[in-house]
């Protein structure tokens, strides 16, 4: 036999194989078996009301995380984010803004209430909020007339120290906006950043 025609068999009994396997691999049954434990779980609100705000962690320990909702308060992950718990819900607010961790001591944690993304389904918050025992329980430390804080930004060498922006009210005026700090740990607030009071800060 000379070598085409030996040739022109082999690509022949190649593509009768080929063809063979594809009608095998198509017409195999899936085994169902194999999904048996699967079950479809929602991970979170699909809503208007569940946007997320702010997402911190601890840097020493990352498998605790916190996280602040539009519309639905402060929430706490132990496990790496595998479940979470709400910390939050026994306060007069559930519009959260802003969040930040002190990572020198992560017991300490400061919370902006009120959404600072404008938009008209948009909720009010009542200040700063400040834990000191890991987001067990909430001490309210003022900007109550503020409604909206977008932005906290913490000193990382003094635990007293935060610098917090607040956006204010959205369809009107409001005094109690701008750039403010403490130096007490929340007792009492300077503004050193204002321009008016249409305008805020975030």
């Amino acid at each position: 036999m000379s070598t085409a025609k030996r040739l022109k068999k082999y690509l022949r009994v190649t593509a009768l194989a080929g063809v063979s396997l594809f009608a095998f691999t198509a017409t195999a049954e899936m085994d169902s078996s194999l999904f048996e434990g699967l079950e479809a779980r929602s991970i979170g609100p699909a809503g208007m009301s569940g946007r997320i705000s702010i997402v911190d962690v601890v840097a020493s320990d990352t498998n605790i995380i916190f996280v602040g909702s539009a519309t639905g308060g402060v929430w706490r992950s132990t496990d790496g984010a595998l479940t979470f718990s709400p910390v939050f819900d026994d306060q007069d607010v559930a519009s959260i803004g802003a969040l930040a961790i002190n990572q020198q001591n992560p017991d300490i944690i400061w919370v902006g209430s009120g959404e600072g993304n404008p938009r008209g389904s948009t909720s009010i918050g009542g200040g700063i909020y400040k834990s000191i025992d890991g987001g067990d329980t909430w001490t309210k430390v003022g900007l109550a007339n503020s409604e909206r804080i977008n932005w906290i930004e913490l000193d990382p060498t003094n635990p007293d120290v935060a610098y917090v922006a607040a956006l204010g009210t959205l369809w009107g005026p409001n005094s109690e906006r701008g750039l403010y700090k403490t130096t007490d740990g929340g007792k009492t607030w300077d503004r050193i950043l204002y321009v008016d009071e249409t305008t805020g800060a975030t």
